[in-house]
């Protein structure tokens, strides 16, 4: 078996990718190029690749398949940056991983509490020597009801993490599973909407789930809500969400993810000018916590995403 990694980081995961692909005895070769139409020839005479979100577009996959290319895996759990209905077409196997649900699970937990206590605006008004108390006033995590969209791992794992603080909690799944989640109450994704104080985004980026947050479900949602976003960006419709933080039907949003990300993320843009303006509009506004795409990025996260990315490409049987 011969692995070629793409977007491979020098600084946290090229180490652990040699060591790894050293110890399970397999070729490898890697660049911290994302993979294009350019730099696909240096898949050449390899089996499986390694990627991270760049996005792979059935131009690339085709590319990638010409020269021998036979299965991708995607350093991460989602894979809406993969055109996997082509892939399939053409044979392209395609693979997710899996990493530790905690390191979502406390990003979240903070982006929550964060959320609550008005947190970037205290710390920027500290900054200049502003220790008012005019419009800094939060609230106790106690006294909210919060709402948990999707209850896969790490939906699970912010449940557990949340019951600690003594919260009332409410969950939807289109699997619901009630006896994993005792800490918490299944009802419908309306009464979940209608009566959550805060509510926080976990479910796959999907077909079926692409703006599952529109503007008819935020005019739903009571006045002041918080809105909670560290699962995919294609999960809201970013303009109806602007819309509401500026009417104030949203009354703070924490996202570490929203949608228009591709070729954004994990570079660094210092001085670029960005055609970004839905992530535009959101740094304008007061009432946002917009982080990049960060949750993840844990030691223990980075360490099974390049290990369980290796191991999916070499356990499978590419004659299948």
């Amino acid at each position: 078996m011969k692995i070629f990694a793409y977007a491979l980081r020098e600084f946290d995961e090229k180490d652990l990718f040699i060591k790894t692909c050293e110890e399970v005895g397999v070729e490898y070769g890697y660049t911290s190029e994302y993979p294009s139409l350019d730099n696909a020839y240096l898949a050449e005479g390899y089996e499986g690749i390694s990627i991270i979100t760049n996005p792979v577009k059935p131009e690339l996959a085709q590319k990638f398949y010409d020269l021998g290319v036979r299965h991708i895996s995607t350093r991460t759990i989602g894979m809406d940056h993969i055109d996997i209905e082509y892939c399939n077409k053409i044979g392209m196997k395609v693979s997710n991983i899996t990493y530790t649900p905690n390191t979502v699970a406390d990003y979240t937990v903070m982006m929550i509490l964060m959320a609550l206590r008005k947190m970037p605006l205290l710390m920027k008004k500290a900054e200049i020597q502003d220790f008012s108390l005019e419009g800094k006033l939060g609230r106790e995590l106690r006294t909210c009801t919060v709402g948990i969209i999707g209850t896969g791992r790490i939906g699970k794992t912010v449940i557990r993490d949340l019951s600690g603080f003594g919260c009332r909690m409410l969950c939807y799944d289109v699997n619901p599973q009630p006896e994993e989640v005792p800490q918490a109450s299944y009802v419908s994704l309306n009464t979940l909407i209608s009566e959550s104080d805060i509510i926080s985004l976990h479910a796959p980026g999907i077909a079926e789930t692409y703006h599952m947050i529109g503007a008819d479900e935020i005019s739903r949602m009571k006045r002041g809500v918080i809105l909670v976003n560290c699962g995919r960006g294609m999960l809201i419709d970013s303009d109806a969400m602007i819309d509401a933080l500026i009417s104030g039907q949203i009354g703070y949003a924490a996202l570490d993810t929203i949608e228009h990300e591709e070729n954004l993320y994990y570079k660094n843009l210092c001085g670029v000018p960005l055609d970004r303006p839905q992530r535009a509009k959101l740094l304008s506004l007061p009432n946002v916590l917009l982080s990049s795409h960060m949750a993840f990025y844990t030691e223990q996260a980075v360490g099974d995403m390049v290990r369980n990315s290796i191991m999916s490409l070499i356990n499978t049987d590419l004659s299948e």
